[in-house]
C-alpha cells in the first residue's frame, strides 16, 4: 500500500446501505471508493451513470467507480474493504483472496464469525501476509431507499478494531484514521472483537418483539419500539456476553457504551436511551420484512458465535441459545447449521487455547476442515 499517497483507492466489496454509507464517507473524506455487488444487480444503475446521492449524517452526490467482478475490485485498490452480511463473507473471501497483493490492506466491516480466520489461511496458502483488519462494528449506519441513494442515519464515533497478525496493529490503526478519521479503538485481538459486535443480540430482542411487525411490512419506528420489557432483555443478553469475555480477561464495552457512543445519547436503561434517539429522529425504522439481516445475517452468524464461545469458556450463554432455537422454529430452518465460516475453521475441533493463538496471529495455523 502506498501510504505516500493523499487519495487511497478502497475496493468496497458489497453495495449496500452500509457500503454505500461507506462511499460516501470517504468520498467526503478524499478518497475514492469503488463498488462491487456480488450479483451486478445494485450497481447496474450506478454503472449506467447515476450518481449516487447520501444524504443524513453524510450529505453528497458522486459517482463512484463500479467493479464488473472481484478481480476488477481488487485490481486497482490499495485497501479492500468487505461491507456484506456475514452469510456473504466467505463467498468474498474466496473471490478476493487469489487476487491479494502484499502491499495491499484489508478491513472487514463488521468482522463476523472468525472470518479474518478463514481469510487468513487463504492468504497464507497463496504466501501472501497482509494486515486484516477486523471491525466490532460498522462506521455508518442507515438505510438504502434504493440502488442510487444512501440514507446516512449516524456516524459512530467510536468503532472498535483488532488487526490479524497482532504485530501489524499499529499499521491497522493507521489506515483507518487515515480513512475514516479518529474514531477508532484499539482492542486485544479477534476474541474482543469478536464480542465487540452487540449487533446480534440487540437485533435478537428488536425482531422477537416485533416479528409480527416485520411479516406484515409495517413501518415502524425501531428505537421506539425498544420498550422497558424489550430493553430488559437486551440487557440480560449483554450480561451474558460480558461474561463470556470476563471470563477471557477481555475488555468490551457495555449496551449501555455502545448506544451512548454510536448514537451520542446519555448512558441510562436501554429502553429509555432507545426512546431518547427516538425523540431527537434518530431511532431509525425497523426491517418491513421477515427476510431481514437481523435474523437470516445475525442469528447463524452472530448468536450462534456467541453460543460457541460460551460453551469454550464454560460461560452458557442461555438466552443466545434460545434466540437460535426460537429463530429456527419460527423460520422453519436450521440456524445452527448455516454458518459456514464456523464450519470451514473447524471450530469445535479447536480448544481454547488454539483459539486464542490464532486470533493474535492468524496465518496458516488454522486446521483443514475435515
Amino acid at each position: 500500500m502506498n501510504m505516500q499517497k493523499d487519495q487511497l483507492t478502497v475496493g468496497i466489496a458489497g453495495a449496500g446501505a452500509i457500503a454505500f454509507g461507506a462511499a460516501a464517507f470517504l468520498e467526503q473524506a478524499g478518497h475514492r471508493p469503488v463498488l462491487w455487488s456480488p450479483s451486478g444487480k445494485r450497481t447496474e444503475r450506478l454503472a449506467a451513470g447515476e450518481p449516487l446521492r447520501a444524504t443524513g449524517a453524510v450529505e453528497c452526490t458522486f459517482h463512484p467507480g463500479v467493479a464488473s467482478d472481484a478481480a476488477a475490485l481488487v485490481k486497482d485498490a490499495d485497501v479492500i474493504l468487505v461491507a456484506l452480511p456475514g452469510y456473504g463473507h466467505k463467498m468474498a473471501f474466496d473471490a478476493i483472496a487469489p487476487q491479494i497483493r502484499p502491499e495491499q490492506a484489508i478491513i472487514i466491516s463488521s468482522h463476523a464469525s472468525f472470518g479474518a480466520l478463514y481469510l487468513s489461511r487463504l492468504l497464507a496458502q497463496r504466501g501472501v501476509s497482509v494486515p486484516i483488519i477486523a471491525w466490532g462494528t460498522t462506521a455508518t449506519t442507515g438505510r438504502q431507499p434504493s440502488y442510487v441513494e444512501a440514507s446516512v442515519n449516524t456516524v459512530r464515533s467510536k468503532v472498535d478494531l483488532c488487526t490479524v497478525p497482532s504485530a501489524r496493529a499499529a499499521e491497522g490503526l493507521a489506515l483507518c484514521q487515515r480513512l475514516f478519521g479518529d474514531r477508532f479503538v484499539q482492542r486485544d485481538g479477534l476474541l474482543a472483537i469478536s464480542l465487540s459486535n452487540l449487533n446480534p443480540q440487540n437485533h435478537m430482542g428488536i425482531a422477537l418483539c416485533n416479528m409480527t411487525r416485520m411479516e406484515h411490512g409495517e413501518t415502524w419506528d425501531q428505537g421506539y419500539n425498544v420498550t422497558p420489557n424489550v430493553g430488559r432483555l437486551l440487557e440480560a443478553l449483554d450480561k451474558e456476553r460480558l461474561a463470556i469475555a470476563e471470563a477471557l480477561g477481555l475488555s468490551v464495552r457495555t449496551i449501555f457504551e455502545h448506544f451512548h457512543l454510536s448514537f451520542h445519547v446519555p448512558e441510562d436503561t436501554v429502553s429509555n436511551m432507545n426512546q431518547e434517539m427516538h425523540r431527537q429522529g434518530r431511532g431509525g425504522t425497523g426491517p418491513t420484512t421477515a427476510d431481514s439481516r437481523y435474523v437470516t445475517e445475525d442469528v447463524p452468524y452472530g448468536l450462534l458465535m456467541t453460543v460457541k464461545l460460551g460453551e469454550l469458556t464454560g460461560r452458557e450463554a442461555k438466552l443466545h441459545r434460545s434466540g437460535v432455537e426460537i429463530f429456527s422454529a419460527l423460520y422453519g430452518r436450521d440456524f445452527f447449521s448455516e454458518n459456514q465460516l464456523l464450519d470451514a475453521l473447524a471450530l469445535d475441533a479447536l480448544t481454547l487455547d488454539e483459539l486464542k493463538t490464532l486470533s493474535q496471529e492468524g496465518r496458516n495455523r488454522v486446521p483443514q476442515p475435515g
